[in-house]
Order: structure tokens, then C-alpha cells, then sequence
């Protein structure tokens, strides 16, 4: 079945230099890469992608490490990874989200830790589910940002919109 996933290089993944390392890690999956940016995360965009997690006791300090506070690196790498079980392929190779319990061939396996605060410094975000990769892409990703129509679109008319351009 074909899917897209949302896939985030966090900020401790970035500080290390992990990028060309975890790409070439999600290479073996043969998926498609269908969106990619460098996004400087907001607290509002933070607090929204993990809205799920906001009665747990370590919020404040998860959203903290995904604005890159902690790394003193304020952006993430987003892709959308588009292709056959691109969620199953994709999070096999991410390994489990607490990287102590993590294959040690797992991109999380190799590269997070766990901080003396309790936050899992697992260096990537994969979708858990086709309905939480709609939902993070269409927050991290702008339609025209995609090159494939992943989700139903409309082309909507806007005034007065105060867009920055090359001088």
C-alpha cells in the first residue's frame, strides 16, 4: 500500500552531523523523497505536533528539545517520504522510540541517549500511523511544498497577504 510518512532530523541529530548518516540509513527503504526543508520549529508548532503528549510530565521539556533549545541548533530537517509501507519501512529502521530499548542497528539504537532529565534524545521522528502522518505533514508542509498530491487539495484566492521576496 502506498503511504507517506513525516520524518524529522531533530535538533540533536543536527548538532552531531547525523544528517547524511540518517539519510543514507532511510535510502535503504527505497521510498521516495517527496518534500524536504529546514524548518526553524515555533513553540506553537511544537506544542501542536505533540499535542498527544501534553499531559505527560516531561511536555515542557520535549517541546524545549524539539525548538532546539537544548542543542543550541533552533531547526529541524522535515521530509515526507512517499512509497510501498513507507510508515513500516521507515519506523523498522527508526527502532523504538526509547533508543535503551532500540536495536542497536536502529538509527535510534545508534545515535540517542537518553538525558539525565528523562527526555529521549532519539534524533529522528517517524509517523506512527497513516492517520498521524496526514496530520504532521499537513502541519510541517504547505501543499505546494509536496510534489506528488498526497491528500485533496482546494486553491483558495488571498488578499492583502504580506509574503517576504528577493529584493
Amino acid at each position: 500500500m502506498m503511504q507517506s510518512v513525516l520524518i524529522l532530523i531533530k535538533p540533536d541529530g543536527l548538532k552531531k552531523s547525523l544528517t547524511g548518516n540518517i539519510l543514507t540509513r532511510l535510502s535503504e527503504t527505497k521510498l521516495e523523497i517527496v518534500a524536504a526543508k529546514i524548518v526553524r520549529v515555533s513553540r506553537e508548532l511544537a506544542v501542536e505536533h505533540y499535542k498527544h503528549l501534553k499531559d505527560k510530565p516531561f511536555f515542557d521539556e520535549l517541546i524545549k528539545y524539539l525548538q532546539g533549545e537544548l542543542h543550541d541548533r533552533r531547526k529541524v530537517m522535515a521530509l515526507v517520504y512517499w512509497g510501498k509501507d513507507a510508515i513500516t519501512k521507515c519506523r523498522q529502521l527508526a527502532g523504538a522510540t526509547n533508543p535503551e530499548e532500540a536495536d542497536p542497528t536502529s538509527i535510534r539504537g545508534s545515535y540517542g541517549r537518553i538525558t539525565t532529565s528523562g527526555v529521549y534524545e532519539n534524533a529522528i521522528h517517524v509517523s506512527a500511523n497513516e492517520e498521524d502522518a496526514e496530520r504532521e505533514i499537513k502541519l510541517w508542509f504547505m501543499p505546494e511544498e509536496i510534489i506528488v498530491d498526497l491528500y485533496p487539495i482546494k486553491e483558495i484566492m488571498q488578499e492583502k497577504r504580506k509574503l517576504k521576496c528577493w529584493d
